[in-house]
């Protein structure tokens, strides 16, 4: 085989001048194409990963924002439930003390009527017995009335001690006794009371009368300090005094 060295020669010359002129002309803006496409696709790349970050803060930020929104609607909720509570005890609360008040002063009301339906029933029963009392007084004989109730005081001044007897002797020295009956005595029955309680205290003694109609019937010896009692005021006194008593141990 016969090899044409000049014909190799000018044609490796005119590959390597079409390579300068691809390398030239062609090759090296396809390589400036390729690279300004490669950093465009990576500038791209780039700006999604950018865009898919943002977007996951921006889920991440949601989701604590839904989460930040569950726990405020959460605690708003147990706040309003907590304050409804908090109303409904209070209100409860004075409702209970309205019905103590409003039953305090029903049971206050009911006292104060039961007392004064009480008082009155003793008062109009005193009326009673006191028109009784008048009522018997008056179908007396005269002068039987006092002589009753003159032996039942004199039985009252023997019962005393002989210090409490003996008050009345003293103090009658300079401060007579008085002698208080229903209505005004007679000169007879003054004496009758002298001889009495002449009798009955030991010695004669100095005494005043004087007339109360207050005490309907019976007879009363006040001393500066001994009272003796016998007449139906002073029953009466007694007996509301008990009705009183008796009452109030009801009560308590």
């Amino acid at each position: 085989m016969h090899i044409d060295w000049w014909t190799l020669a000018l044609q490796t010359v005119n590959v390597l001048v079409l390579i300068w002129i691809l390398a030239r002309f062609f090759f090296r803006p396809v390589a400036d194409i390729v690279a300004k496409r490669q950093e465009e696709t990576n500038k791209l790349l780039s700006d999604a990963a950018a865009a898919r970050q943002a977007a996951a803060d921006a889920c991440a930020e949601a989701d604590r924002a839904r989460a930040g929104i569950g726990a405020e609607r959460d605690r708003l909720i147990a706040e309003a439930r907590k304050a409804a509570r908090i109303e409904q005890e209070s209100l409860h609360l004075q409702a209970s003390q309205e019905i103590a008040k409003l039953r305090s002063e029903a049971a206050a009301a009911i006292a104060r009527d039961r007392a004064a339906a009480e008082q009155a029933i003793i008062a109009r029963a005193s009326e009673l017995a006191m028109e009784i009392a008048e009522r018997l007084l008056g179908r007396l004989p005269p002068g039987i009335a006092l002589a009753i109730f003159l032996d039942e005081l004199c039985g009252a001044l023997r019962a005393l001690s002989p210090e409490a007897r003996g008050s009345f002797t003293s103090a009658a020295v300079d401060h007579p006794i008085e002698v208080v009956t229903a209505a005004p005595l007679l000169n007879d029955e003054i004496e009758h009371v002298r001889g009495v309680l002449k009798e009955s205290l030991g010695s004669d003694i100095p005494f005043k009368c004087r007339s109360d109609p207050a005490l309907i019937a019976g007879i009363e010896l006040h001393s500066r300090s001994t009272i003796v009692r016998n007449s139906w005021r002073a029953d009466l006194d007694r007996i509301r005094e008990e009705l009183d008593r008796g009452k109030q141990l009801h009560r308590a």
